[in-house]
Order: structure tokens, then sequence, then C-alpha cells
């Protein structure tokens, strides 16, 4: 699921990004100052969404390879607390449920 959703929202970035870079193209021939100066705030916008993109694809990567060597690393605890925490929200939905 959640890689499903990932591959939405680059999508999504990827086409608001060519829809940009068409923009630009389109208005290439077009004179004037407020033009021009859309087009490089433009610019300086998609440069810095991909950076900021890179970031933080960076640091979820090193997050889920994080969380898998400490799954690996701890099998049995971390199967304690996964139960501990379903057991916990189990009771408060049903705790909800009959009030």
């Amino acid at each position: 699921m959640m890689d499903k959703e990932r591959h939405m929202g680059e999508n999504d970035m990827g086409t608001l990004a060519e829809d940009a870079r068409a923009l630009m193209a389109a208005t290439a021939d077009v004179a004037g100052d407020k033009i021009a100066e859309a087009r490089r705030r433009l610019a300086a916008a998609l440069d810095g969404g991909r950076q900021v993109f890179g970031r933080v694809r960076e640091k979820a990567a090193e997050g889920a390879k994080a969380a898998d060597q400490l799954v690996r690393e701890n099998p049995y605890q971390t199967l304690a607390i996964a139960f501990g925490v379903g057991a916990v929200i189990g009771y408060l939905l049903g705790r909800r449920d009959r009030e």
C-alpha cells in the first residue's frame, strides 16, 4: 500500500514538473519582463523541488533500512511490541464501541 501511494505521489510530482516545463517551453518566445521573471521563478522552484524530493527520498530509504535492520536484529521484541500495540488499539476501539 505504501509503495502504491509513493508511486502515485512520484507520478503526480512528475506530471506537475512536466507541465511546468511545457509551460516554460511554450512561453520561451514570449517577451516581457513579467514573463521572464515568472519563468525564472518557476525554474528555481522546479530545481528546489527536485532537490527537496531527492533529500526526502534519501531520508525515507535510510529510515526504512534502519527499521528493517532493527526488526532483523530483534525479531521477538518487535513481535511483542506489535502485539502489545495491537492489543491496546483493540481494547480502545472495543471500549469506544460500547459507549
